[in-house]
């Protein structure tokens, strides 16, 4: 889980980033307080800032985009964001 806290604009990038909004995210524990470090996330769900998000790493980060090309075998994303969470029932 995490928080999203602003977004990153890069013209220069990978192939495989292009089209794809970054975002930069604070992972955060159940109590909604922050952990970790910041790092850049891809959005697939468009999440805006403020928004508390569900993300993925490694693999399933890089097959979360289902608009990615089939054909397109390298992929550099290492965080996605995949859902935005409404709310946290302990």
């Amino acid at each position: 889980m995490a928080r999203v806290v602003g977004s990153v604009v890069a013209t220069q990038k990978d192939p495989s980033l292009v089209g794809k909004k970054l975002m930069i995210v604070q992972q955060i524990n159940s109590d909604q307080q922050p952990i970790r470090f910041e790092q850049v996330a891809a959005d697939t769900v468009n999440a805006g800032i403020g928004d508390n998000v569900l993300i993925v790493r490694g693999a399933g980060a890089r097959r979360a985009d289902k608009e990615r090309d089939e054909n397109q075998t390298r992929d550099v994303n290492d965080c996605t964001i995949v859902g935005i969470i409404d709310r946290f029932d302990k």
